[in-house]
């Protein structure tokens, strides 16, 4: 059983994470801004505890114990420059713990863009993509670039890039991994359920197989 604190715990991806996690008997600390905004069944299994990842005081309380930290952090529909600062306080605060081996794991959750096509160009790169989307996918890319500079032995950091595709639907808890290259199926289709996300990021804590990586999955 692992102790994981986990930012993020109501979004989307964060929530599924959530569920994950407690169905496979880790103890999880559910880190948000606004306890009331946790219900159901996991918000009773969870210890929960009111945090902001873009506060580095409150990551190294949060952080404090535990075995890996998760950020699943989103923007929203603001700044997407957030998801760079939110990095470097989770990595601040984790810092902040001293070095003496009581430092946790770093779970990020990524984004798909800055991953390598079969055609050679970035998903980012490709026409079409509203300057909204643009806008979050560099974003990521930037905060997967600060990352990148955190040596490993200093903080043992990991990033998991999303498909392309990524959306709520099935727990088939089956997935194909890749590093820097997008994972597409027979057809092209780069493609992931927010559930089978969650699977892949429990499995990666349980494994500990990407450290200082940015790695991606897809079917």
């Amino acid at each position: 059983m692992a102790k994981i604190a986990l930012f993020g715990a109501t979004g989307t991806i964060g929530s599924r994470v959530l569920h994950e996690a407690l169905g496979r008997g880790h103890q999880v600390t559910a880190v948000v801004r606004d306890p009331a905004r946790l219900s159901g069944a996991d918000a009773g299994t969870a210890v929960v505890v009111r945090g902001n990842v873009l506060d580095p005081a409150s990551v190294t309380q949060a952080a404090a114990g535990q075995d890996v930290v998760v950020s699943a952090f989103g923007p929203g529909p603001g700044d997407p420059g957030t998801l760079v600062s939110a990095v470097k306080s989770l990595i601040g605060g984790v810092q902040a713990l001293g070095a003496d081996g009581s430092r946790p794991r770093v779970i990020t959750v990524g984004g798909a863009g800055s991953l390598r096509t079969p055609g050679g160009p970035l998903v980012w790169d490709q026409a079409g993509i509203p300057e909204p989307v643009l806008a979050v996918m560099h974003a990521h890319g930037d905060a997967l670039d600060f990352l990148r500079t955190v040596p490993v032995d200093e903080v043992r950091w990991t990033n998991l890039s999303p498909a392309a595709r990524i959306e709520p639907g099935e727990r088939t808890g089956t997935y194909r991994l890749g590093d820097d290259d997008l994972v597409v199926n027979d057809e092209g289709h780069s493609l992931i359920s927010t559930e089978d996300y969650a699977v892949a990021l429990v499995d990666e804590i349980e494994r500990d197989a990407h450290a200082g990586k940015r790695f991606t999955i897809g079917y």
